[in-house]
This record gives structure tokens, sequence and C-alpha cells, in this order.
């Protein structure tokens, strides 16, 4: 009877323990799975704003067919949506290229003295270079953009950039200081040009046709393409893209962490060949992931200010950061270039909303400190430009603005004009809620440093 009993005690043993076991393996699965996820949405976010910009057989306004400019030539309005928050600051010049042939050479006429920068970005965001004003000045420059594994002889007197994925994207930006600033602008855009390295030299030819892939969605806004994916198209995506563009070196205890929930780079992923459990096991990992997202990882200060002055542009094994920042602004400039600091709280800690009425005031001896120039947008809850009716998306120190006697200055925010004599300086928000972006392009020290930050934004009773 005794024998009986301790096997019995062994049996239920050895089954508690095995289920435990199974317990802490799908765990591990969901949790690792969770890591993926954010280690991979930035370059599958990349992927889809890339088919989105450019699946169209000619350049148009918004897009272009790989390796050719898109140059805005208006800053976009309310009905914008291929990348969250963009700008009313810069007129963009835009190219997505792939340099898994040959070399792109990118050529930039003199612009005169006036700011601008071309950053380029990999697949994971991460900026490689940015040819610009601040970096290798205004005068004439050319480069070769070259992808990771190509070996040959550049042109003498080019400096090669090498990319560390095939594909990538520039994202220029060239000061513009007003619509009626459009036709300088203008000059300056067509300065910039590239040209595959096997036609460099040679007359000049019209771009070939893009090609338009009708499967693909180019009305949903990226980031909610990516947020809507299953867990199998995700991954099974993100697998495909890191066979041309590889881990980082530094990446690589990532990728073990990949191999161990069946993504190995180089390979296809069929998350069918995965067990039931496991499936289920990937799809909460998803889940888990979106929520960490959308929370994001950045606090806001006393002041209401959330202000990222380091791994912005370059993120490093920062993976959630880099998530986080593709998410809410895909394609961010590096600190030194330019600096974003978000508020969606006011003075009190209270969300923002168009209800009340708000003032961003500063002091006469403490407005943003920058060698290029600043600015404050308005976005609403979905991150893009808020209709209004005098057509203001942005507001900042190439404006008309009026400051006080004492050379302080009042911006107002709200959603009703707050009167002719104050209109000058005021930035229309929506009727419901919304946050707010301050642009400081090329910042000084202090900015970077923290020995200055914005001023809080205050609610006005």
């Amino acid at each position: 009877m005794k024998k009986a009993f301790l096997l019995h005690v062994m049996i239920v043993s050895i089954v508690l323990q095995t289920i435990g076991a199974q317990a802490m393996a799908a765990d591990r699965f969901r949790e690792i799975g969770s890591q993926a996820y954010i280690y991979g949405f930035p370059m599958v976010l990349m992927e889809i704003t890339r088919r989105v910009s450019t699946n169209v057989e000619t350049t148009q306004h918004g897009g272009a067919p790989m390796d050719q400019f898109c140059h805005v030539r208006a800053f976009p309005d309310h009905t914008f949506t291929n990348v969250v928050r963009p700008n009313a600051d810069t007129l963009y010049s835009t190219l997505w290229f792939d340099v898994s042939k040959e070399p792109l050479i990118l050529s930039i006429a003199d612009t005169g003295g006036r700011y601008f920068m071309l950053p380029i970005l990999d697949m994971w965001t991460d900026v490689v270079a940015v040819p610009g004003s601040r970096t290798t000045g205004t005068g004439t420059q050319t480069f070769a953009i070259v992808g990771p594994e190509w070996q040959g002889k550049i042109p003498d007197k080019i400096e090669p950039l090498r990319c560390p994925t095939s594909v990538g994207w520039i994202i220029g930006r060239t000061q513009t200081n007003g619509k009626a600033d459009y036709p300088n602008v203008h000059k300056m855009q067509n300065g910039y040009t590239v040209t595959p390295l096997s036609r460099w030299g040679k007359p000049k030819t019209a771009p070939p046709k893009g090609t338009v892939n009708a499967s693909w969605d180019t009305k949903t806004p990226p980031h909610m393409q990516v947020l809507n994916m299953k867990a199998g198209d995700f991954f099974g995506l993100f697998a495909e893209l890191l066979k041309n563009n590889p881990p980082h070196e530094v990446d690589w205890n990532m990728v073990q962490l990949l191999r161990q929930i069946g993504i190995v780079p180089g390979e296809s992923f069929d998350i069918s060949k995965l067990s039931a459990e496991k499936q289920k096991s990937l799809e909460l990992a998803v889940n888990d992931a979106k929520k960490l997202l959308t929370k994001g990882n950045e606090e806001p200060d006393a002041g209401g200010w959330a202000f990222s002055r380091e791994f912005v542009g370059n993120y490093g094994t920062s993976y959630m950061q880099r998530a986080h920042i593709a998410l809410i602004g895909l394609g961010a400039n590096i600190p030194e270039d330019a600096v974003y600091p978000m508020t969606k709280v006011d003075s009190d800690g209270n969300p923002y909303s168009g209800k009340n009425r708000y003032v961003l005031h500063f002091e006469k001896d403490a407005l943003p400190p920058v060698q290029g120039f600043w600015s404050l947008t308005m976005y609403n809850e979905k991150m893009f430009f808020v209709d209004n009716p005098i057509n203001r998306y942005a507001i900042g120190d190439r404006d008309s603005l009026k400051f006080n006697k004492d050379g302080s200055l009042d911006i107002y925010i709200q959603h009703a004009s707050p009167g002719k004599d104050k209109e000058a300086n005021w930035l229309p928000a929506p009727a419901e809620k919304f946050d707010l972006t301050m642009r400081l392009y090329w910042p000084n020290q202090g900015v970077l440093t923290g020995a200055w930050n914005p001023p809080s934004v205050k609610r006005v009773d």
C-alpha cells in the first residue's frame, strides 16, 4: 500500500513538473516573440512605407519609383497620411534606393548657404550619414551610396557611403520660409540628383518607369497596416526582409533569440510549421508588444515635455526606443541635426483638449537656442496635421510673430481664433484631443545637454 502511494506521489510530481516546464517554455516562447516583434517593427514599417511611397510608374506628388527623387513642392496638409508626424518647416526630397546591384551616385548642387540636410537611413531606421549644412557645408558635393556586399572602384573625388542594408531611404529636408519661398526651394531641390554608377559620366536618359503592384495597400497609413498584421504575416515579411537587409553586427544576441522561435536570417518563415500552441503564443506576443509600443517609453519631465537627447537616429541595441520612434516619427534625425520635444499634457499634467485654451510663453532670453531654426507643430490623435481655417500646421521663428513689449513671446494654442490682434501667434487646435511637437534644427549644445528645456504649456482659464 505504501509503495503504491509513493509511486502515485512520484507520478503526480513528474506530471506537475512536466506541466510546469511546458508552461515555462510557452511563456519563454511568448516573451521572445514579443522581443522579436519590437526588434523587427522598424524594418517592417519601413518596407510598408516604401511600398506606399514607390508604388507608381512615374514621379508624382508624394511618391516616386525606386532610385528616383520625389521632390515635394509644397507643405503636406491634413490629408497627408503616408508618414506620421510630417513637418511644415522644410520641403521634403525623398528617395528610396536599392544598391544591391550597384552603387548610386548622389549629387548635391550648391545651395547658396541655405540650410539643408539629406539623411541616409538603412532599413533598420538607423541614420548612416547626413550630408548637409552642419556636416559638409552648402557647396557642391558628390557621394556614392554603396551596398553592404558591393566591391569595386568608385570614381575619383567621390566619397563612398556604405549602407549596412541594400535598401534604404533618403529623407531630404530644405529650409522653407513659408509658401512665398517655394520657388527658391524648388531650385535647391532640383540640385539633388542620383545616378546609377553604370550611367555616371554618360548622357542623361529618361528614368525608367516604376512597377505598380495592385495588391499593395496604398490607402491605409503604413503604421496602421503594420499594427493590423497577424503574427504570421508580420514575421513572414520580416524574415523575407532579413534576406537582403541583414542584422547589424551588434544584434548577435537578438539573432540567437530569433532562432529560438524559428526565424533564421536568410531563410523564409512559415508560422503554419509551428505547433498550434506556439502559433497562439506568437499571436499573444504580438499583442503584448503592441501594448508596449503604443504606451511609449518616454515619460515627460515636470514641464510636460518628453525629450530624447540621445539614442535617436542611431539606436545601437536600444530596440524599444528604435521601435517607438519608428511608430511616432519614422525617419527621425540624430539629435545633433534635430531634436523633437513632444508634449501630450499641460503644466498641470492634464491631456490637451480643443475645449480649452493654452499659451506657450518664452521669456526674452529663453527662446530655443538653435543654429538652424525652430517650430511648434500641432497633431491630432492619429499623429497627422489638423484641418483649420488659416491652413497653419506649425508656427516658429520664420513666421511673422508678434513679440511682447518686454521681448518675450506668447504662442496661443486653441481651437477658435484668439482674435485678429493675436492670430499671428495662433497655432490652431482641433476640437478634440491633440499633442504638440517642437522641432529644433541644428540645436546648440545647451539643448543637447539639458541646460535648456522648453517651457510648460499652460492652460488659460
